[in-house]
């Protein structure tokens, strides 16, 4: 042990920077309120894990540790030295006493993903290590010690399986529907954990630029001379804006499918909360501790929710965002709303009983103002 109570664990690769240790940390300090009060609920539920891990005995979890052992690399303090000295600072930091078992995979897509129900098992890909800078890395085993710490990868698991069994069960009537509901709603929930795990990520790294560095790499590779993070993150705001409804709808589309946001995406909400009074409260020493787990009220976290979602609609600068914003502070006129909304995509709107006349009626536009262009 050290003179600071730090186990002598080969940190030879750690960056000579101080960074925060925040011991007895609770998940609670960087999940998203969303991903928050989903975990609350279930946690608060008697005996829900025990029940869960039951009903999920079938799982191959013995043979999918098997897999990794026998035909990944293991990380340790003779394969990938430096994934495990990474591994063993990223916990010291987050205070996660057990320190998983991570492996290295050959794979040349760019992924890492935490896994398991009994105990966590962290798997970074080939595609990964050769992609990423040392700082990048060590943002990234902090967004999967962070996934470890908020129990993530119990539901992760789940989530393979389900979208496996999906596949397999497809020609049955009604089954596959059944199960791509179930299989919905995990995604949904998992890439707001995605956003949670990114924030345990920077409270590893603690360099904001690092962490934006490696997801803007994930997004268009390993051509760092070729990219900027600020015109990287102003696509993020294009995103945001972009478009009508059409395109709000699309974007929803789009996402579906997905367990991980887009990279953009996540790197304009990391931003963010890199800039709130909450990160900086953490960095400051203030931030729920793991004791104190057992008395949080699943009201508050849903009352939280319900406000972090409330506050990105109002601030949200997507058309369909704007339109609920608008129907909630009781806009009139909500059909010709919707029709400018989409690009006059509906069609103009029904001509109105008149009396002929010569010239146009005086309360409406010009005769040739198109109606989208009309306020």
């Amino acid at each position: 042990m050290s003179d600071d109570g730090r186990p002598h664990n080969g940190h030879e690769h750690a960056p000579s920077r101080q960074r925060r240790r925040f011991q007895g940390i609770s998940s609670r300090a960087y999940e998203h309120p969303a991903d928050r009060s989903a975990l609350v609920a279930l946690r608060k539920l008697s005996g829900f894990d025990t029940v869960f891990k039951a009903l999920s005995g079938l799982l191959p979890e013995r043979s999918l540790r098997l897999l990794f052992l026998s035909d990944s690399v293991r990380v340790s303090d003779q394969q990938f030295t430096h994934l495990n000295d990474m591994l063993r600072d990223a916990c010291y930091i987050l205070d996660l006493e057990k320190v998983p078992p991570m492996y290295v995979t050959q794979d040349p897509q760019p992924n890492a993903m935490c896994i398991g129900l009994d105990e966590p098992i962290i798997v970074v890909t080939t595609g990964l290590v050769e992609l990423l800078d040392e700082e990048e890395m060590r943002a990234v085993v902090g967004h999967e010690v962070g996934h470890a710490l908020s129990g993530h990868s119990v539901y992760r698991t789940i989530l393979l399986f389900l979208t496996s069994l999906a596949l397999k069960v497809a020609w049955i009537p009604l089954g596959n529907l059944a199960i791509m509901g179930i299989v919905t709603a995990l995604r949904e929930w998992f890439r707001k954990s995605e956003l949670s795990a990114d924030r345990a990520g920077l409270l590893v790294g603690q360099d904001l630029q690092a962490s934006m560095r490696g997801l803007m790499k994930i997004a268009g590779g390993n051509h760092l001379h070729e990219m900027n993070v600020d015109a990287f993150l102003q696509q993020a705001e294009e995103y945001d804006a972009a478009g009508d409804l059409r395109d709000s709808v699309l974007k929803i589309l789009n996402v579906l499918p997905r367990t991980h946001p887009f990279a953009a995406v996540r790197a304009g909400e990391l931003k963010k909360w890199a800039a709130s009074r909450d990160y900086q409260r953490i960095m400051d020493g203030h931030y729920p501790r793991r004791g104190d787990d057992k008395d949080t009220s699943v009201t508050d976290s849903f009352r939280e929710s319900a406000a972090s979602y409330a506050g990105h609609v109002k601030s949200s600068k997507d058309p369909l965002m704007k339109l609920v914003t608008d129907i909630a502070g009781g806009a009139g006129d909500l059909g010709g709303r919707v029709r400018r909304g989409f690009g006059g995509f509906a069609g103009p709107p029904p001509p109105k009983d008149r009396p002929s006349s010569d010239g146009p009626d005086p309360q409406e536009g010009p005769a040739d103002t198109p109606p989208h262009e009309k306020d």
